[in-house]
Parts: C-alpha cells; structure tokens; sequence
C-alpha cells in the first residue's frame, strides 16, 4: 500500500484532494500538513511517506526549498510537484532538484492516480503540456547569454548608435585597442560573428531599448 502525504498550505485544496484519493484503496493517505517546515520535520522524526503531493508557493519554507532538502536526506522519498504556476522555469527547477513529477492544480483526478502509479514504479510523470512548457524554458535558458559588465553594456550601446571604434573611445575616454577588446569580448558572450547579428540578437534579448 502507497503511503501518501499532501503537503499544501490551502486547507480547502488540501482536504477536498486528500478525500478524493482516500477513496482508492491502494493509498494508504496520510494526515496532511500545511508548511514546508512541519514536512521536514515530521520526516527527521521519522515518517516515511512513499510520495509526497508538494505545493510550491507556500509561505516560510517553500516547495523548492523542501526539494533541495529532501534530495540530500530523504533520496528514497518520491516528490510529485502540484502547482497553480504553467510556467516553464518552475517545472525545470523541480526537474532539477529531482521531483519525480509535475501537476497543474486543474489537472483531473484520474491524471493524478496515473502520475501516482508511475511515480511509484520509479518513473518520471511530466505530461505533454508540462513537457513542452520544460523545453520551451531551457530552450530559452540556451540563447541566455552571459551578463556584459557595465562597460560592455556601454559599447554595446554605442556601437548600435553606429558609432565608430575610434568615436567610441572619445566617448568613454579609453584607447581604440580597449574598445576593440570589449567588442571582440562582447560578440564571443553572445555568439554572433558581426556588428548586424550583434545589434539583432540584442535587440532579442531586449539589452538595448
């Protein structure tokens, strides 16, 4: 029988779920519990749940925080995230600290039992939406370019006014040779090998106004 805790600050989505899966008699339910920190504490005094239902914005000790805690003292426990947020930087964040699963509080009961059953044969449950909210994100995450200093921020500036290297180091005060080394820097950060694919992809990445 799969023991299982719902861990939500909301009393009203935390009782009515914990009700709704009571009635499956594969699921042993445990008592339910509001705060992140009561979780970690009921489990360093010894509760063993199988799969933890872990809401993620709640107040003091957050969802995330709860994840990276659990990854290093409780690894057998199986996480499955249930959330209001569709937003792909959330899902990836709980992909990364090992959650074994991803849920929209909308989702159907039935998908929660599914994502249940899987999870307890140790397999990972991100339905298609949720995927593609994940791919989109690290998608996203991989045209990110490293931040440019202050002054790489400023002869990006310049340089997309059209200004010239040697107007460009007038204006700053500084030698042809240091504006050349910003601009070589700057364009090795964001992976572009002239002065249109430059202003284009900052204009992307919105880094100029």
């Amino acid at each position: 029988m799969l023991r299982i805790i719902i861990v939500d600050d909301h009393q009203l989505f935390r009782k009515g779920l914990q009700s709704l899966l009571e009635e499956n008699q594969d699921y042993q339910m445990l008592p339910g519990l509001d705060s992140g920190e009561e979780l970690i504490k009921a489990l360093r005094n010894g509760l063993e749940p199988h799969i933890v239902l872990l809401d993620l914005t709640m107040p003091g000790m957050d969802g995330f925080e709860v994840l990276k805690i659990a990854k290093k003292e409780f690894p057998d426990i199986r996480f499955i995230a249930i959330s209001m947020h569709d937003d792909g930087h959330y899902i990836t964040k709980c992909a990364r600290l090992g959650a074994y699963g991803y849920l929209l509080k909308n989702a159907e009961v039935d998908e929660l039992q599914i994502a249940i059953e899987k999870v307890a044969q140790g397999k990972k449950y991100y339905n298609e939406e949720i995927t593609d909210l994940m791919i989109n994100n690290m998608s996203l995450q991989a045209t990110q370019v490293k931040p440019l200093s202050q002054r790489e921020t400023e002869v990006l500036r310049l340089v997309s006014e059209g200004k010239t290297t040697k107007e460009i180091a007038n204006t700053l005060f500084v030698s042809t040779r240091t504006v050349e080394t910003h601009r070589s820097n700057i364009m090795k950060k964001m992976d572009v090998q002239n002065t249109a694919e430059l202003i284009r992809k900052a204009l992307e990445l919105k880094l100029l106004d």
